[in-house]
Parts: structure tokens; sequence; C-alpha cells
């Protein structure tokens, strides 16, 4: 029996080179304006969690209101410039995180159905390579090694090894 297709998505030709096209466009605008961090500095330095925002936020607002308390060795222009540009990309950030959560949800729905459709296959041409079918040998051979292990990662189906 075969499974409901759960998705169904198709892009135009023109609708990927403009997928593209603002993907790169939004690279070439970070260019030299981002960093990667390795996995090390990212735990060293972690992410500000939100009563840590609102801590900063509530500094920022009192420096504002009382400049003369803001300590001479604190470069508060770089500090509002730092301040601006977080603001400037957690907005957009969340927007893109928004569209990547959207892309892989769909994208594990187009594997789900991808591998169930090609596990039917598989199991047609098994079924047609035990009935000595012409030519379904050579791809069930193919296709096989995928699934020699104590247990089989197919539901309800083991396959002796060799």
């Amino acid at each position: 029996m075969a499974l409901e297709n759960l998705i169904s998505v198709e892009f135009t030709n023109a609708e990927l080179t403009k997928l593209d096209d603002a993907i790169s466009m939004i690279e070439s605008v970070l260019l030299g304006k981002t960093i990667n961090l390795t996995p090390e500095q990212r735990q060293q330095y972690g992410s500000i969690a939100e009563q840590n925002k609102l801590f900063v936020n509530k500094a920022k607002g009192y420096m504002e209101q009382y400049p003369q308390y803001v300590p001479p060795f604190l470069d508060k222009a770089e500090y509002d410039k730092d301040y601006e540009a977080r603001q400037q990309m957690e907005s957009r950030m969340q927007r893109l995180n928004s569209l990547t959560e959207q892309f892989s949800d769909t994208k594990i729905l187009l594997d789900f159905d991808n591998y169930h459709n090609s596990l039917t296959f598989y199991r047609n041409v098994k079924y047609l390579s035990s009935e000595n079918v012409p030519g379904t040998n050579v791809i069930y051979d193919d296709m096989k090694q995928f699934f020699i292990a104590p247990t089989s990662t197919i539901p309800g189906e083991s396959e002796k090894q060799d």
C-alpha cells in the first residue's frame, strides 16, 4: 500500500534564480561584517539570555539618561554602535531563522516522501528479482547493501547476509 504524499513542492528556474540572487545579495552585504566562531569560542562567549538583554537595555537607557556616570574608560560611541548593530542584526536574524525553519520543515517532509517512495521501489525490485524478472537482480544487488545489517532499517524486513 503506497503512502500518501505528504507534500508537493516545485520551484521554477526563475524562482530558484530569485532565491539564489537574494541569498547572494545578503552574503555580499554581510561580507566582512560577520564572524565565524569556533565551537570553543561559541562555548566561551555563549549567548546573552533574555534576562541579560533586559539588563543591557536598562544600562543603555541609564547611560543615555545619566551620561555623567558613564566611566571615561568605557568607549560609549563604540558601545552605541555595537548596540545598534546588534538590534539591526537580531530583527533580521529572526526573519532568517523563520525562513530557515520553513526550509527545514519542508525538506523534512520531502525527505520523508522520497525515502518512503524509494523503499516502495526497492521492495518492488526485490520482489521482481525474486521472480527472476530480467535486469532486476543488478538493481536489487546494488540497493540491498543499504539494508545488510543484523537488523534491517526497513520496518518488518530483514536481509540475510550472503
